[in-house]
């Protein structure tokens, strides 16, 4: 129910460990405030030994490993509801003064009726108000006690904490500006508040992969949450900010036992599923994006049940159930003005590309004496991965399609020719169809197979061929990629394999896939 060599804005992976600030004592900072006034009162300073929490929240994340797991396990990651603190613009760090608003709220209910019919055995939670909140509204009737994980809280900021975010920038200056366009070498109060994070959210994993469920509920914030789904997948600090986290926004990860033992298997099986629209104006990482590139998986296509062979592997037309999922994403992009179309030429992206175009020219013709709007709308090789696919050795009879972390099952030149494509793919996208010199909104929709929309999310995240399987996407799924610095800058992912508006016509977010019916 997810997704993610050439790329026009490169920035390097690296497995580097962070040096630990010189760090015998630290200070813990208690943040005072109301909606006008802020004091911030420091408490002695605290000796370390060496062997308290701090140091090993300062150990690199990377040397924390995930422990095994004997069963499947999925974990559905939440953020709070809007607090006070987020609609004032102040800055909440670790501290516990804000609530949730009555939009908050709201959103936690709707939350708790999105996840209403799945099936959760356990519920942890971070201890801070405006989090625990969130949680008991969605943990509702249930009869087992939310535990709560001090680890969970939100990212500490020190001194940041209670001050509005014009207030940060006329008292620090330049560390405020290097919090804003460069988190990870950020430090404040002798302290590096994001790679404090990463350990923190790495050692987090111990307590949840260890519980004996084997779903998992966890409700906590933004920063904390970016970083539990990076570090479960292995992506270093770099990458705060660029996996956004909306407030009641719903991730999901599997983690499988491998035969061999050691640290699990891990998919992304969705990213940041919103109470609202995924696709409507807002900011990424609280920057106004006016590029954006919207990735359509078409609906699922017909089987070809005299050959048994896999439905995604070649070349078939929409089955009722994919013109219905391509009628639904018509619909949702309605939200948005689309500026041009790009689809794979196959016959069941042409099919979902179709859909789309007819319902954005007919949107601006609803009055007598409207004119239809012309999308533009073209079709490209670059996109056609079923080709490559099709050349697989490996016996689909009977296989399920799109099952967690199913590009892991394709040979090397299998996944190594999709990767090469791929990159040509999104090069393609950003060179050609995002327009550099636009001033308003632009929005490019490209139409494809997702496993063609996996590989293009990892190039757009500088990874390599071995991350093809630690995402996931569905048949009829919209994931989005906002550009707040043009093209040639780093893509924000908004979202990955969002499906609620399918309805009926989705999975479930808890539900395995691997024992279903065939559809």
């Amino acid at each position: 129910m997810l997704s993610t060599a050439l790329t026009s804005h490169p920035f390097p992976l690296h497995n580097h460990h962070h040096r630990r600030p010189n760090c015998k004592s630290f200070r813990i900072y208690v943040v005072k405030s109301s909606s006008s006034l802020q004091d911030i009162k420091k408490i002695p300073s605290v000796q370390s030994d060496g062997s308290d929490e701090r140091s090993e929240l300062l150990t690199s994340w990377e040397n924390i490993a995930l422990p095994p797991v004997t069963a499947a396990k999925r974990v559905v990651l939440v953020r709070h509801g809007q607090s006070t603190w987020n609609a004032e613009g102040r800055i909440q760090g670790s501290s516990d003064f804000s609530v949730l608003t009555q939009k908050g709220e709201s959103q936690a209910e709707t939350s708790r009726q999105m996840l209403l019919d799945d099936s959760f055995d356990v519920c942890f939670s971070s201890p801070l108000i405006r989090s625990k909140r969130t949680a008991e509204i969605i943990w509702d009737s249930r009869k087992e006690e939310i535990l709560t994980d001090p680890n969970l809280r939100e990212i500490d900021l020190y001194s940041f904490q209670g001050l509005l975010k014009n207030e940060g920038k006329a008292k620090y200056g330049a560390a405020f500006r290097q919090w804003q366009i460069d988190a990870p070498n950020f430090i404040i109060d002798g302290h590096y508040p994001v790679r404090e994070l990463w350990s923190r959210a790495r050692s987090c994993w111990t307590k949840i992969l260890t519980h004996g469920s084997k779903s998992i509920l966890v409700v906590a914030h933004n920063a904390v949450n970016q970083a539990l789904v990076a570090t479960a997948i292995g992506l270093g600090t770099e990458y705060f900010r660029l996996l956004l986290q909306s407030n009641c926004g719903v991730s999901v990860l599997d983690f499988t036992p491998k035969t061999e033992g050691g640290p699990p298997e891990i998919c992304l099986n969705r990213l940041n599923q919103t109470p609202s629209s995924p696709i409507a104006t807002g900011r990424s990482a609280g920057r106004k994006a006016s590029m954006r590139i919207i990735l359509v998986s078409h609906g699922f296509p017909q089987n070809d049940v005299e050959q048994g062979t896999n439905p995604f592997s070649g070349d078939s037309p929409m089955n009722m159930l994919g013109v219905i999922q391509a009628q639904k994403t018509a619909e949702l992009l309605l939200d948005v003005k689309v500026n041009t179309i790009v689809s794979s030429s196959a016959t069941a992206s042409v099919e979902t590309a179709n859909a789309i175009s007819r319902v954005q020219e007919a949107a601006d013709c609803l009055g007598a004496d409207c004119v239809p709007r012309y999308v533009e709308t073209k079709q490209t090789q670059d996109f056609d991965v079923e080709n490559i696919l099709k050349h697989t050795q490996k016996d689909l009879t009977g296989s399920q399609p799109l099952q967690h972390g199913w590009l892991r099952g394709y040979e090397d030149e299998i996944t190594g020719a999709l990767w090469d494509q791929s990159g040509v793919a999104w090069k393609s996208l950003l060179d050609e169809e995002l327009k550099e010199e636009s001033e308003t909104e632009y929005v490019v929709v490209a139409v494809g197979h997702p496993a063609l929309h996996i590989a293009m999310m990892g190039h757009c995240l500088n990874l390599t061929k071995e991350w093809l399987g630690s995402f996931h996407l569905d048949a009829g799924s919209i994931s989005v990629v906002d550009f707040p610095d043009g093209p040639t800058g780093r893509g924000v992912i908004r979202c990955i394999n969002y499906t609620a508006h399918l309805g009926r016509w989705s999975i479930p977010i808890t539900r395995s896939t691997l024992d279903d019916e065939d559809f």
